[in-house]
């Protein structure tokens, strides 16, 4: 058995040994920010534009990957199995908080297995469809939705994402039937309704933006509980005859539970800075997507309160875990 003393020196020279090597964080190496859905999403948009300005004050490089699948379970899956050492990052969409109502055993526990960061945007979702489609109006979607219960089709971008529960909500709420059409990601379902071959898709604003300005979708209404100040002409679907719906997407970022707390810290510090600048704001309004940079501990509030919703919602709409 070691001596008190002997003991001591051992334990003051471990505890040594991981604050220089949190002090020397970033040391030489690529951090990496993992995407769990396909690029060009929102998610995949916000990421890109965080890790090029990271690059700077962090004074390291910083790269994404997309690891889309299973709901974006494969991609927060990576993360979570990762080394807590502050290389691997996640940014999370909404799903992180829903996707414990789809799947019966996931291979990771969201509140054991990460350790929130912050959250990056919040941004409503908008309901589109293709330009070949009838519907001008939201009032139209509605009503032909109900006149032929099971004819409309949907999109998202895989079982138990935030599309998916969002339109599952709104299929609640407003006692209508339409078929869900899952996909692997947002960019690929997005196609499918420009091309015409599925019908509509609630999506967050971020994602839709380009291609409502391109003229390519067409926008019926938002699901905030009020207007967006980015589309003030647009109306919500509460005001248009579903009363109290509202569906808000958010993106953030995440590491593997155990990273260290000098290290959540600073990523949390710099973050909030960028989002705080006048140039970030300018370029995430153009997208319709608000700036947050809230604190480790108001992030995981936020995360628990979705989680609860979403499996009030689960309930309602029948949806069993598999």
């Amino acid at each position: 058995m070691l001596k008190p003393s002997i003991l001591a020196l051992a334990l003051c020279a471990g505890l040594s040994h991981v604050v220089q090597a949190q002090a020397q964080w970033p040391n030489e190496r690529v951090i990496k920010i993992v995407v769990a859905s396909s690029a060009g999403g929102g998610t995949d948009t916000v990421a890109r534009v965080l890790a090029s300005e990271l690059a700077k004050p962090i004074g390291q490089q910083f790269v994404v990957e997309n690891r889309p699948g299973a709901g974006n379970v494969r991609g927060s899956d990576v993360v979570a199995k990762s080394a807590p050492d502050g290389y691997t990052l996640l940014m999370s969409a909404s799903t992180l908080a829903i996707n414990h109502v789809m799947y019966k055993q996931l291979p990771y526990d969201v509140a054991r297995d990460f350790a929130p960061i912050t959250q990056m945007v919040s941004l409503p979702n908008v309901l589109v469809v293709g330009m070949g489609t009838p519907f001008r109006t939201f009032g139209d979607f509605l009503s032909a939705a109900r006149a032929k219960p099971g004819a409309l089709t949907y999109g998202s971008a895989g079982l138990g994402t935030a599309p998916h529960m969002a339109m599952e909500l709104l299929r609640v709420s407003a006692n209508i039937d339409i078929l869900h059409v899952p996909y692997t990601g947002v960019a690929p379902a997005l196609n499918d309704i420009i091309g015409g071959r599925v019908d509509s898709m609630l999506v967050n604003f971020l994602s839709a933006k380009p291609q409502i300005d391109g003229g390519t979708l067409r926008a019926l209404a938002m699901s905030s509980a009020s207007r967006s100040r980015f589309m003030q002409d647009l109306p919500t679907i509460s005001e248009s005859g579903v009363p109290g719906y509202e569906a808000i997407q958010w993106f953030g970022l995440l590491a593997p539970a155990g990273t260290p707390q000098a290290i959540i810290d600073r990523l949390q510090a710099e973050t909030a800075k960028i989002l705080d600048t006048p140039a970030m704001k300018a370029r995430l309004a153009l997208e319709g997507a608000e700036p947050v940079g809230n604190s480790p501990a108001e992030f995981s509030a936020l995360i628990k309160a979705e989680m609860a919703k979403w499996s009030q919602v689960a309930k309602a709409a029948g949806i069993k875990p598999e």
